[in-house]
């Protein structure tokens, strides 16, 4: 392996460690439908334009609003200091040339920007740049946007050209984690105001490919960027983003050659015909393991909610194993966790103190608690947010409870936009979120649902986990260090009860026979990266 950038020039510079830090994430499975079709190739960046289709449209194009599925644009047409190049789990250096911390207490954050960077139209991107794009995040705050990630930064400072150092108010070994996601996207502050958000469809950023055109819920046009300088390889030279409402009529798409390759939106009943389908079809599904969670959220503000007896006994009833089969079609896997299988400090709590399901065990948490009646609950989820499957996973759930004889359950839903809402003013007993992690980091699947304010609007408090256990982990740099202080939180989760984890997700990508790079695409967070795509030029 060649020298890695990321060390930096200064020996007073104190690296975050890639060789120490997370695991491997996951491994990655592929499974070709089409006989002798593999997925290496020649480069072919000469051919037309990759057409992808998916489900996941951006709800912005300026990254100081999204914290949402708008960041599969942003890996692309825009920038960051640290990224992910091709197999790497922890971050790495792109628009920056080194980053490190510079103190030993994880406070002190400086990173060097490579020589003669530009954004897409010419325009010189330096560390004031890179300043102007973190500072308006802060100054803005839309709500619900990124300015969340940003809890333990007090300043940023612009020295020189290509010097930029993050001033933290407490020690935080993931801070380049944060500086990795695409919602520290550079922008270039002559189209980018410092305190409002840009309008219009226009993106001047310095990532892989500029966008040529955009139209809102339909199509995004990419095309190379040639004044881009970072860590990418293009394997091609433009990439046309077609966006659809249901998996549905994206995989029509795929199948009657209007796209080449469907990423992210794939119900399960789709990717088992594809996986069914025989060898003269033409296709090819690719299996890459994901990081993303489902599970329910109970309010303390709901009196039956609110007790533990009730809670535990739920968790000792749902049939995981099951809800991954029936509704699924094993195309997503139990999980007795918060953290993922995957990441460092990954447990199985909620199996090892509950076992498997068993009604009988329920009855008794209840009636030890004084619970002699079936116990009412609502149950809520949205309409349109986590697939179609959703509504037949809330009515697996509803029948697990209520087989038991223990529960009357009552299901409703909203859309996405009145879900949300409804959720931050308290307003539902039991409810269900999806994850995908900002960072493949175990802290991102503990510290945003515990505190006074989280990111579900419940207030969780606590403080073993947020003044003990997630500040003395972000003291280390080397997070396999922390491993003990992550299986310690989420002990506190399973015997707290108050969030119960229901599967992880697995990524499947469907494709023509003719792309490769779909098992290379994806980076840790399961952001695509379009310029790994190519075309096949031999068999």
């Amino acid at each position: 392996m060649s020298a890695d950038p990321w060390y930096g020039r200064s020996r007073s510079v104190r690296v975050f460690n890639r060789n120490r830090c997370l695991q491997q994430l996951a491994a990655v499975a592929s499974i070709s439908l089409v006989a002798g079709c593999s997925l290496f190739s020649d480069d072919n960046s000469d051919a037309g334009p990759i057409v992808v289709g998916t489900t996941s449209a951006p709800s912005t194009l300026d990254p100081a609003a999204s914290w949402d599925g708008s960041w599969e644009l942003f890996r692309n047409v825009y920038q960051t200091l640290l990224s992910y190049p091709n197999g790497a789990t922890t971050p790495q250096p792109d628009a920056a040339e080194s980053c490190g911390f510079t103190d030993t207490s994880n406070q002190a954050y400086r990173c060097e920007l490579r020589e003669g960077l530009k954004f897409a139209d010419g325009s010189p991107l330096d560390a004031q740049a890179v300043k102007h794009s973190i500072d308006r995040i802060m100054a803005i705050r839309v709500p619900g946007g990124p300015s969340g990630l940003l809890g333990s930064l007090e300043r940023v400072q612009a020295r020189g050209d290509r010097e930029v150092v993050f001033h933290l108010k407490t020690a935080d070994a993931t801070f380049p984690f944060v500086l990795a996601t695409p919602a520290m996207s550079i922008v270039d502050p002559d189209k980018y105001p410092a305190d409002a958000l840009r309008e219009g469809t226009g993106v001047n950023g310095s990532g892989p490919y500029a966008l040529q055109s955009y139209k809102e819920g339909d199509e995004a046009v990419l095309v190379r960027n040639d004044q881009y300088k970072g860590y990418a390889e293009r394997r091609n030279n433009a990439v046309t983003i077609r966006y659809f409402d249901d998996s549905g009529t994206m995989v029509k798409a795929l199948k009657d050659k209007q796209i080449d390759i469907t990423y992210r939106g794939l119900a399960s009943d789709d990717i088992v015909e594809l996986q069914k389908r025989n060898n003269d079809s033409g296709l090819q599904l690719v299996e890459n393991a994901g990081t993303d969670i489902s599970y329910l959220v109970f309010n303390p503000k709901d009196p039956w909610a609110a007790r533990p007896a009730v809670r535990k006994a739920i968790a000792q009833v749902v049939d995981r194993a099951s809800i991954a089969h029936k509704i699924y079609k094993d195309t997503v896997d139990p999980l007795y966790s918060m953290v993922p299988k995957g990441l460092t400090g990954h447990t199985t709590g909620f199996f090892d103190s509950y076992g498997d399901p068993d009604a009988d065990k329920a009855r008794e948490i209840l009636t030890e608690a004084g619970i002699t009646e079936p116990v009412p609950l609502t149950f809520w989820y949205t309409s349109d947010r986590y697939g179609s499957e959703t509504a037949t996973q809330f009515q697996e759930l509803k029948r697990q409870l209520e087989a038991t004889g223990l529960f009357e359950i009552t299901l409703k839903s909203r859309p996405w936009k009145t879900y949300v809402e409804g959720y931050q003013k308290g307003e539902y007993p039991v409810f269900g979120r999806g994850w995908f992690p900002d960072f493949p980091d175990a802290e991102n699947f503990i510290a945003p649902f515990v505190g006074e304010e989280n990111a579900l609007g419940t207030p969780y408090p606590a403080n073993e986990i947020t003044e003990e256990l997630l500040p003395r982990s972000r003291q280390e740099s080397d997070r396999a260090q922390v491993a003990k202080d992550f299986e310690e939180a989420q002990q506190i989760l399973v015997n707290d009860a108050r969030l119960l984890p229901l599967w992880q997700g697995k990524q499947f990508m469907a494709a023509s026979e003719e792309i490769s790079g779909g098992e290379r695409a994806l980076d840790p967070s399961t952001i695509m990266m379009l310029w790994e795509l190519s075309r096949k030029t031999s068999w």
